[in-house]
């Protein structure tokens, strides 16, 4: 794939939902990618999530280099911007850095009052599954 296809691709990938629908009746369900895979910019990314969109439409967090260094502020308020819209029909798919991740999986609990689905890599069977995470589930203590 040149870059040019590649361009093409992420594009179409990465485009927003359409804010005109009423989100209660959106179609297709979004995989949030936290943040963007490391050789995004340069059309060589180091992993390929394609498999991912069987789960449905991209939208990407954050761009590949973003860190929480000395003042996580601006990157916890862009990260709840984009994932505001985030309904129990979505999935986040967990790339880039430890502390976004964990910052990003605790908005999205707070929005969704801790029931949430993430997407896990099976390295045996090369594909994704879907994880059900519920924060406030009550187990059996012999569990």
């Amino acid at each position: 794939m040149n870059v040019k296809e590649y361009t093409k691709t992420m594009d179409y990938l990465t485009r927003t939902p359409n804010d005109s629908k009423p989100e209660t009746i959106r179609e297709e369900p979004i995989v949030y990618v936290i943040q963007e895979i490391s050789g995004t910019r340069q059309g060589t990314p180091k992993i390929n999530i394609m498999g991912a969109t069987k789960y449905g439409k991209f939208v990407f967090c954050l761009p590949e280099m973003s860190q929480i260094i000395f003042s996580p502020g601006p990157l916890i308020f862009k990260l709840r911007k984009v994932l505001k819209d985030y309904k129990k029909t979505d999935y986040l798919l967990l790339t880039g850095d430890p502390a976004i991740i964990g910052v990003a999986c605790s908005i999205v609990s707070d929005i969704t009052n801790g029931k949430y689905k993430l997407l896990k890599w099976d390295k045996q069977e090369r594909k994704y599954y879907p994880i059900e995470i519920n924060l406030h589930e009550k187990g059996n203590k012999d569990e």
